[in-house]
């Protein structure tokens, strides 16, 4: 059976690399995946934000099934008086505390937020199945246990269990630190590599003096020589580059002439990140695996805006919105064995697709008595089947819903009011609001999405805070 890699970036734009053409950074080695495999166009992820989406790309199913509809948080407005002191210190034009839930979550139903032990990941399913998991990276599927990566069918674990964690030591005089002003960034700084930000092997906390992707790396390519003669899984989950921002010097300096030292923090970030995705795919050709390899990259949602150093542009939006920056981002594949080299393939894909992908390459069935929302790609990729993978593809987050069906889009967020229909063939960077003039879409696109939502589970938890993103004049809240 085929060796199987996931590596996934964090709040990676779509065009903050050079794998769709000229951009602010040349990312050769993710670029030479889509060289030797297939590049998707049209790869939209389930949310655009870390863990929800996370929870479907490991599942396979829409997060929003098993209530894992919003970031899981380890602190909530403990009563009335700590909700007002929230909004005081944290309300801006762009981040708003969450309405006031009069029943605060307790610190036991905290600590059960994450991943239910009922949901069973691609890396539990596959070791059922004779291969070896390994994650190295960013879990942010729940900080305690059940909701584990060992208790989730991985059989190695090497890095963290926050959204976040500190990429080298503050004080190092070969980092360079950028810092933010937006309400979490000081958090981050201050938490350090504490709690559930501390690097850990195996749930042990571990000292970690290396830079944290080149580090993720690493372990990543010795788990690939510990293990060359039995099929792996392996789940490189990389946190570049979200925040905090620190980049080695000697990159950040290969960006002089970019005058933002925001920018050029981001953008070294980002070449780091590609560095650590060549040596990986290096090791596999190393090890001589590389052609029975199904070797996928995605990132896990679009660039952060609010960190002022990418704008997702040409695409609207970005993290926290339903717009193109948010969920439409950047995917390549490769295996030598069985893709043609240099393709793209032009349909809408799923992250939901990578788990029912994952298992017919590997020759195995489906979990039974679960609906698996994701489609095997295999078939379509190599030309056994046409016409587009899904009917629909569906977002909900709270008040905010989307639905691309054909070549429509429809985004309703029922708190801000706004409501906006596009025609993403003829307008891929969403700038033609039709929804005045076609009700009869509108009306078509709302009862498939009323029809999808009553599979739906509630959220099991609440948001703490709303992100509001202004479309012109219409204002929309992304709950998180």
């Amino acid at each position: 059976p085929p060796n199987l890699v996931l590596i996934l970036a964090d709040d990676l734009g779509k065009y903050d690399l050079s794998l769709y053409g000229p951009a602010p950074v040349q990312t050769p080695h993710i670029d030479s995946i889509a060289r030797r495999g297939v590049r998707f166009p049209e790869a939209y992820v389930t949310s655009p934000i870390c863990s929800p989406s996370r929870a479907a790309l490991l599942t396979g199913r829409y997060q929003q099934r098993f209530g894992h509809e919003h970031q899981p948080h380890e602190r909530y407005p403990r009563n009335r008086l700590e909700y007002l002191a929230f909004q005081y210190f944290f309300d801006t034009e762009e981040w708003i505390v969450a309405d006031d839930k009069r029943e605060y979550p307790r610190p036991a139903d905290i600590r059960r937020q994450g991943l239910p032990p009922s949901e069973i990941t691609l890396a539990e399913w596959l070791r059922k199945f004779g291969y070896r998991t390994a994650i190295f990276g960013k879990w942010h599927l729940g900080y305690h246990a059940p909701s584990l990566p060992l208790q989730m069918g991985f059989d190695h674990h090497y890095g963290f269990y926050e959204a976040y964690s500190l990429y080298a030591d503050p004080d190092d005089p070969r980092i360079v630190n950028q810092r933010h002003d937006d309400f979490s960034d000081p958090y981050i700084w201050g938490k350090g590599r504490t709690e559930g930000a501390a690097i850990r092997v195996n749930d042990s906390i571990v000292d970690e003096a290396g830079y944290l992707t080149y580090r993720i790396a690493e372990e990543a390519c010795r788990f690939i020589q510990d293990h060359e003669h039995e099929p792996f899984f392996l789940y490189v989950p990389f946190s570049a580059p979200h925040t905090p921002f620190q980049a080695p010097r000697e990159l950040v300096d290969r960006f002089g002439l970019v005058a933002d030292p925001n920018k050029q923090t981001y953008y070294a970030m980002i070449a780091a990140l590609d560095e650590a995705v060549g040596s990986i795919v290096g090791q596999l050709r190393k090890s001589g695996l590389d052609d029975n390899t199904l070797l996928v990259f995605l990132s896990d949602n679009g660039g952060a805006t609010y960190t002022k150093a990418t704008s997702n542009a040409p695409l609207k939006g970005g993290k926290f919105t339903f717009f193109e920056g948010g969920i439409n981002v950047p995917m390549a594949w490769q295996w030598p064995d069985r893709l043609p080299p240099g393709a793209d393939y032009n349909q809408p894909v799923s992250a939901l697709d990578l788990f029912p992908t994952f298992c017919a390459a590997a020759g195995i069935p489906l979990p039974p008595g679960r609906e698996i929302d994701g489609i095997d790609l295999l078939p379509f990729l190599e030309g056994r089947r046409s016409g587009p993978p899904h009917e629909a593809l569906y977002w909900r987050s709270g008040y905010l819903q989307a639905i691309r069906s054909g070549p429509w889009k429809m985004i309703v967020d029922s708190k801000g009011g706004g409501r906006v229909l596009y025609q993403m063939e003829e307008d891929p960077f969403e700038r033609r609001n039709r929804w005045e003039s076609d009700s009869i879409t509108v009306r078509r696109l709302q009862a498939e999405l009323d029809r999808w939502q009553q599979i739906l589970s509630p959220p099991a938890w609440p948001p703490v805070m709303d992100f509001r993103f202004a479309d012109g004049d219409a204002p929309f809240y992304f709950p998180l």
